[in-house]
């Protein structure tokens, strides 16, 4: 066996990690947050990883140390000599301990020296495939794990077409069980190429492979000496080094390329209503709009675009920029801020504040994808609520255009959307809204579908490309 780099399996792979890396060292030690879904076939090992992961990285505190313990004793796991079942610290129901699998989509949150982290341990099994669009909608990053053993399974290219139904934009192949082969470096060669062919397939960029054991701890946390063929990073060295979202938007200069969204969640007028301390006569003519930057970058002096659902657009400048108390020259995404506009303008939640002349044309009519979470199947004429940013209107499903195929990812005649289908349908509005195509727009592209009467989430929707909105983009 050579000792050639099999971080990936292709060298583009491999440049794009070192590129990745290079990109995002300026900002080491002083990272955002970095959100991580895990993906799997069933028993691959994925809430041991996690729990290794958590483990290794000593993120987990004394007492829940002491409590894994005792349980791992009482499932005959070991415990009592000191073996840890690191699955439990993630598979907290009592159906997935019984069956030692996961079915709900668990949530940890720990940090290390360099950055912070928040983690989604997915399940496996195809008929929770829907919290596996859960986990990954909102991830930086995907782990898919693949038994060594077994290698790629249909699972496993179901889980990557998902991913790359979502735009993930970093997917990680950990190739587990590696222990379980002997480390051998040839069979991990094997895998990350056929895991190479299959992304290419998916259009998926392309994927970083690396041999773990979860069971034992290799090349999670720390470099293992049994695997002297990989040269790549660990997996939590990984993790530290990737770009979230918003810094590959902002790249290596710190600016941010993409057109400025701001939805807004509050108008701020205090009128005297003011914390102790604060001089009420500053404040007495105040008047912001607060939420968060999705998407690009505003400074004092910039002209924006104000699109309210069913009105007229209008346009004005920002005149100030506010956060926890400090006036601000610029903000970027993902920041939280409130804007202060030159114009008094009609201005609610639910509106879109956006950098002038980049926003598309409102439209009432929509076609999108959606990974349909209800029991209850959809029909044509279903009314639904569609919650976009901080917008919410009704609307009426007027056809079910297809369901998606997962095992070739064609788009397959559907009377129906049953739980756990992806689909494409075509929505009417009761309101016009500035929606924008979820492939070159995460944030904004993005949507939910809510039951009007009990209130439940019944989909997540994501916008397909309309006519004329590449010749609106910025």
């Amino acid at each position: 066996m050579s000792t050639t780099n099999l971080e990936t399996s292709t060298p583009a792979a491999g440049a794009h990690t070192a590129s990745a890396h290079t990109a995002s060292a300026h900002t080491l030690g002083n990272r955002g947050l970095f959100r991580f879904a895990t993906a799997g076939s069933v028993d691959d090992g994925k809430s041991t990883l996690v729990g290794r992961l958590l483990h290794d990285a000593k993120a987990v505190l004394a007492d829940t140390l002491d409590a894994l313990a005792r349980a791992s004793e009482a499932s005959g796991f070991g415990g009592g000599d000191g073996t840890l079942d690191l699955a439990l610290l993630t598979d907290g129901l009592r159906a997935e301990r019984e069956q030692g699998i996961t079915i709900d989509v668990a949530y940890r949150y720990f940090s290390t020296g360099e950055r912070s982290f928040v983690l989604a341990d997915c399940p496996g099994h195809v008929q929770y495939t829907r919290n596996t669009v859960t986990g990954a909608s909102t991830a930086d990053a995907a782990i898919v794990l693949i038994d060594a053993r077994k290698g790629v399974l249909e699972q496993t290219r179901r889980h990557l077409g998902v991913i790359g139904l979502l735009r993930v934009p970093h997917v990680i192949v950990a190739v587990n069980k590696i222990d379980l082969i002997d480390y051998d470096g040839d069979r991990f060669a094997d895998i990350a190429a056929d895991v190479a062919r299959v992304a290419a397939g998916l259009g998926l960029p392309a994927p970083h492979t690396l041999p773990v054991s979860a069971l034992v701890g290799d090349n999670v946390v720390e470099r293992s000496a049994h695997t002297p063929w990989y040269t790549g990073h660990t997996l939590l060295g990984l993790l530290e080094s990737l770009p979230t979202r918003d810094e590959q938007a902002r790249g290596v200069e710190g600016i941010s390329h993409e057109a400025f969204r701001f939805p807004v969640q509050l108008v701020l007028r205090p009128q005297g209503a003011l914390a102790p301390g604060l001089d009420a006569g500053q404040f007495r003519d105040y008047r912001a709009y607060a939420g968060a930057i999705t998407e690009g970058s505003i400074s004092v002096g910039d002209a924006v675009t104000i699109a309210s659902p069913g009105a007229p657009r209008r346009e004005t400048t920002v005149t100030g920029i506010d956060a926890a108390g400090v006036e601000l020259e610029f903000a970027a995404a993902p920041a939280s801020v409130a804007l202060r506009l030159a114009d008094e303008l009609d201005i609610a939640r639910g509106d879109t504040i956006a950098a002038a002349g980049t926003l598309p044309e409102s439209s009432a009519d929509l076609t999108a994808q959606l990974c349909w979470l209800a029991a209850a199947p959809l029909l044509p004429g279903a009314t639904v609520l569609i919650k976009h940013g901080t917008a919410t209107v009704r609307a009426r499903v007027t056809d079910i255009v297809g369901a998606l195929d997962l095992e070739d990812f064609g788009l397959l005649p559907a009377a129906s959307l049953e739980l756990n289908d992806i689909g494409t349908v075509q929505l009417r509005l009761a309101g016009e809204l500035p929606t924008e195509q979820y492939v070159r727009h995460h944030r904004t592209g993005a949507f939910l579908v809510i039951d009007p009467q009990s209130g439940n989430t019944l989909a997540a929707g994501l916008v397909a490309e309309r006519a004329a909105e590449a010749d609106a983009e910025h």
